[in-house]
């Protein structure tokens, strides 16, 4: 599957399944008099909000619909680009994901991708990690909960359920981008200027690879 954005979004591609293309409107850059309100927030949130998207070919296994918050989740949204097939991990369960990370408050920067991430035989390295460890940041442990072996889902985490510390995990592993992620989320000025409910928040797209009981 190729999921295609366009600027500011970069790519997020998942090989596996070809059926599935994701296309963003293009969104004009801010003029420097609206930057303090793009950096508070509120044009990040409607890149994410108001995000179209098409399927070429259509699938029976895909789905379209709106963002939702999941249940008992502190406020993490999803979407359903594609629904999986396969089992549904529980807490003790070791699951393999594809994930492309982006920060909504430097309008959609991606900061990491596991198709960044190759093998020596140049092939993607999965991102895998025990449902209930504590040691992957919330939103996205509850995202993949909730989600079937196969399917591919865009969430957008609030910062209370995403980086509270700069252990956790997925750690981007080039020092330049995982110093600037977290430089942002942290930054105390802007923290004491009231801007912590904007800064820290993630969009994830989660592609569920595979799963295994412990």
């Amino acid at each position: 599957m190729i999921l295609k954005c366009f600027a500011p979004l970069q790519c997020f591609h998942v090989p596996h399944h070809p059926t599935v293309r994701l296309v963003h409107p293009n969104v004009t850059s801010p003029t420097p008099s609206s930057l303090i309100t793009t950096r508070r927030g509120a044009l990040s949130t409607t890149l994410i909000s108001t995000t179209l998207f098409t399927l070429t070919p259509p699938s029976k296994s895909a789905t379209i619909t709106e963002f939702s918050e999941l249940p008992n989740s502190g406020g993490v949204k999803a979407l359903d680009l594609r629904l999986g097939d396969g089992q549904v991990p529980a807490d003790g369960d070791q699951v393999s994901v594809h994930y492309y990370g982006r920060l909504a408050a430097k309008q959609g920067w991606r900061f990491d991708s596991t198709y960044d991430h190759k093998d020596e035989n140049g092939e993607p390295i999965p991102f895998v990690f025990v449902i209930g460890s504590g040691k992957v940041i919330s939103g996205i442990e509850t995202a993949v909960k909730s989600m079937k072996v196969g399917g591919v889902r865009r969430v957008v985490i609030p910062p209370s359920q995403g980086y509270l510390s700069t252990s956790q995990e997925p750690i981007p592993p080039n020092f330049f981008d995982r110093q600037r992620l977290f430089t942002t989320i942290f930054n105390p000025t802007r923290l004491a200027n009231g801007e912590g409910s904007t800064l820290g928040t993630l969009v994830f797209d989660i592609e569920l690879v595979s799963l295994r009981h412990q």
